[in-house]
C-alpha cells in the first residue's frame, strides 16, 4: 500500500493540474471572497445582510459551497484519465489487485482535496479579514465561529473529491463524467428544488448536506421565496457533517468495488 501509494502521489504531482487547482483554490478563496466582501453584499442584486451581521458573514463565506465542482472534477478527472490514456491496463497489471490500486487512489486524492480545500480556507480567510479592514467593517461573527465555518468548508472540498473519483469510476468516459458531475451540481439540485414537494428531499442531497454544514440558507430562502413557499428545513451543521460523511463513505465503496468487476479496456 506505501508503494503504491507514493506511486500515486509522484504520478500527482507529475501534472500540472493540481498546481492549477491550488492557484484556483486562491483565486476563489482569497479572490471570490475577498471582492465579495470588498463590494458589501448589501449592494448585491438583490441586496443581501451586510459584513456587520452574522447573516451576511455566512452568506459570503457560504458561496463558497457553489465552487465544490472544482474538487468534484479533479477526482473525477483521476479515475478517467486512467482510461481515457489507456494507462489503467498496466497499473493493474503492475498491482494485479485492484482493491489496493484504488484505494491509494482513494487515499492519495482524498489528501489532496482536503489540501485544496485548506488553501482555500486559508485564501478566504485572509481575503475576508484584508477586504473587511480595508473598509473598516468588523466582521459580524467572532473569528473562531469565522475559523470554524471555513474549516468545515475545508472537508467538505475532500468529500467532493471523493464523490468526483466514484462518479469517475461509475462512467470512464472523461466528457460524460465531467458532464454529468457539473450539470447535477448546477442544475439536477436546483430543479429538484423548484418542485413543490420533490425538495423536501434537498436536505438530503450532497448539495443539501453541504449548505447544513455551511450554514448556507440563502439558496434555499431565494427559491422558497420565489415559489411563494416555505424553505425547506436544512439539518443541522451536525447532521448534514455526517451525512457529508456518508456520502464519502459510499463513494470510496463505488470507486473501489466498480472497477474490480469490470474488464479493462
Amino acid at each position: 500500500m506505501n508503494a503504491l501509494i507514493k506511486a500515486e502521489f509522484r504520478r500527482l504531482t507529475a501534472t500540472r493540474m493540481w498546481r492549477w487547482a491550488l492557484l484556483t483554490a486562491v483565486l476563489l478563496g482569497g479572490g471570490l471572497v475577498g471582492l465579495m466582501a470588498a463590494v458589501g453584499p448589501e449592494n448585491f442584486t438583490p441586496p443581501m445582510p451586510g459584513m456587520h451581521t452574522e447573516e451576511g458573514v455566512l452568506s459570503v463565506l457560504g458561496m463558497l459551497g457553489f465552487t465544490v465542482f472544482v474538487p468534484a472534477a479533479l477526482g473525477t478527472l483521476a479515475m478517467t484519465a486512467e482510461y481515457r490514456h489507456r494507462t489503467a491496463t498496466y497499473t493493474f497489471l503492475f498491482a494485479p489487485r485492484r482493491w489496493q490500486v484504488l484505494t491509494a487512489k482513494l487515499v492519495t486524492f482524498g489528501g489532496a482535496g482536503l489540501v485544496y480545500g485548506l488553501v482555500l480556507a486559508v485564501s478566504a480567510g485572509a481575503g475576508l479579514y484584508g477586504a473587511l479592514a480595508a473598509r473598516g467593517v468588523t466582521p459580524g461573527l467572532a473569528a473562531g465561529t469565522v475559523w470554524a465555518l471555513l474549516l468545515r468548508l475545508a472537508l467538505t472540498m475532500a468529500v467532493y473529491t471523493l464523490l468526483g473519483v466514484a462518479m469517475g469510476a461509475l462512467i470512464r468516459n472523461m466528457t460524460v463524467a465531467l458532464a454529468v458531475v457539473i450539470g447535477y451540481l448546477y442544475m439536477g439540485e436546483l430543479i429538484l428544488m423548484m418542485i413543490p414537494g420533490v425538495n423536501l428531499v434537498y436536505p438530503l442531497l450532497p448539495g443539501g448536506a453541504t449548505a447544513s454544514l455551511t450554514s448556507f440558507t440563502y439558496v434555499a430562502d431565494a427559491v422558497a421565496g420565489e415559489l411563494a413557499t416555505s424553505p425547506v428545513s436544512l439539518l443541522s451543521p451536525v447532521g448534514g457533517g455526517f451525512l457529508l460523511a456518508g456520502y464519502a463513505l459510499v463513494a470510496a465503496a463505488v470507486a473501489v468495488l466498480v472497477p474490480m468487476r469490470r474488464d479493462v479496456l
